[in-house]
């Protein structure tokens, strides 16, 4: 297994990027993540094909709380392997586990969008006693059935394009223009072609038939999201072209009484970047309102 680890002196530039490195090794590989405030703990995860810069904007309106994010493997400040084959399901989903486990992490937030509600789901459905509440952003829980001919059409693209365009990705899943810098912040973690091997490989990871991995996982979080009885809040965008309307099946999965519906008006696929502030304050009104019977 080859891998590249990242040259952290190239991210000094990113002035709205100023929180410290922490790394926390899984089987040889170092995984980054942010680790800022004190307080009740907020994990944040990011997904395809971005990282916890993601996140920058919520730390400021969050700081009476301990806010964490990593960045996945072969993501943001963490190590990438070189090989596509190298990634699977099971390293994430693993590495995340053990990140939580290494920090002794209780009485969760948790924050997902993208590939980070595929993870951070299954994680919450594997050991819900850890978590407190949850906040589910534009993300999805497949069980392997067949997959749209445009999400098919998307994998071959990431799969095998030889130059993949990280921030042209970025760009194309948000509904507002981004400056220049932001586009080179995303597209900083990857600079040349191997390095971009998990982001190329993480779309075909979704599964797509019943025996892939994680469809067990996933299925076990759709189970026990649906008898949840601690606070959750569904907080999709209304113009994401990825993921649009699946709002709907979280709607449906989460009893009720425990779920608080809030729509983000004028963002696409990527949230966070476009409405970050706005975001994180409706979070932390989410947290201080559910505090009793949270």
């Amino acid at each position: 297994m080859e891998i590249q680890s990242a040259d952290l002196s190239s991210f000094t530039k990113l002035t709205e990027y100023p929180f410290s490195p922490h790394f926390n090794e899984y089987n040889g590989i170092k995984m980054h993540y942010i680790d800022e405030g004190q307080g009740e703990v907020i994990l944040a995860l990011h997904g395809e094909p971005s990282w916890s810069y993601l996140y920058r904007n919520f730390i400021p309106v969050l700081s009476n709380y301990r806010f964490i994010a990593p960045d996945l493997i072969g993501f943001g400040k963490s190590d990438k392997l070189s090989s596509k084959k190298d990634y699977s399901f099971e390293l994430h989903y693993e590495s995340l586990k053990d990140l939580i486990n290494t920090l002794e992490l209780d009485n969760i937030t948790i924050v997902v969008q993208d590939w980070g509600g595929l993870l951070g789901l299954s994680l919450l459905g594997e050991f819900p006693e850890k978590f407190k509440r949850v906040v589910i952003m534009n993300t999805f829980l497949p069980k392997g059935n067949k997959l749209s001919l445009f999400f098919k059409m998307w994998q071959l693209y990431a799969k095998y394009h030889p130059f993949l365009s990280i921030d042209g990705i970025i760009q194309k899943g948000t509904y507002a223009k981004l400056d220049k810098e932001t586009l080179e912040a995303y597209r900083l973690p990857f600079p040349n072609k191997k390095s971009k091997a998990g982001a190329s490989i993480f779309p075909s990871l979704v599964p797509s038939k019943p025996t892939d991995d994680g469809v067990f996982e996933m299925t076990r979080a759709r189970d026990v999201l649906s008898k949840w009885d601690k606070p959750a809040l569904v907080m999709f965008s209304d113009k994401d072209q990825v993921l649009g309307g699946m709002e709907k099946f979280f709607y449906k999965l989460i009893p009720d009484e425990v779920q608080t519906r809030i729509m983000i008006h004028n963002a696409g696929h990527f949230l966070q970047e476009e409405k970050g502030e706005e975001i994180a304050n409706h979070i932390k009104a989410f947290i201080e309102n559910n505090k009793l019977n949270g």
